[in-house]
């Protein structure tokens, strides 16, 4: 492997036309379904909470599986911010975690903080994920975007 630094910690934001309480959903397991893509969480128990500290799920794309965990979350419809976060492993190619943190904006907003800490677990994941580095604010950029395109069809509905 070479010298380049090989753990990247990515945070960016982007908006979100909701208040946090009601945008949090967004960022869960099923409620990315709504707006991703392709997006389809597998579960290995039944479970009543996707977002429950210790919830196990399963994502596939572009042929790989990942697997994510929920580590914590904060997120109480009273109050005006929430968070979420998962550890996620791409067997053989990285492994680290992603929070989401809602806070209240301007005009009902939701300002959200995405921070990707992923570690490369080859030489060709360091390439990869330093792709992902370069082009983590247009990937963002795209969230909201889908985001928004999703509120603006669905009239806000979840």
């Amino acid at each position: 492997m070479s010298a380049a630094p090989r753990r990247r910690r990515l945070t960016g934001g982007l908006r979100v036309a909701l208040p946090p309480a009601e945008a949090f959903r967004l960022f869960t397991p099923y409620g990315e379904r709504e707006w991703v893509e392709g997006w389809e969480p597998r579960f290995p128990d039944k479970v009543a909470d996707d977002t429950a500290p210790g919830t196990v799920f399963q994502t596939g794309a572009d042929g790989a599986i990942t697997t994510w965990i929920v580590l914590h979350r904060t997120h109480d419809p009273r109050e005006p911010g929430s968070s979420v976060s998962y550890a996620r492993v791409r067997e053989g190619v990285h492994a680290g975690t992603v929070g989401v943190t809602l806070a209240p904006g301007e005009d009902g907003h939701s300002d959200v903080t995405v921070t990707y800490d992923l570690t490369p677990l080859t030489a060709a994941a360091e390439a990869e994920l330093a792709g992902f580095a370069d082009g983590y604010p247009a990937f963002l950029l795209s969230w909201e975007e889908a985001i928004a395109a999703h509120l603006e069809t669905s009239g806000g509905d979840r």
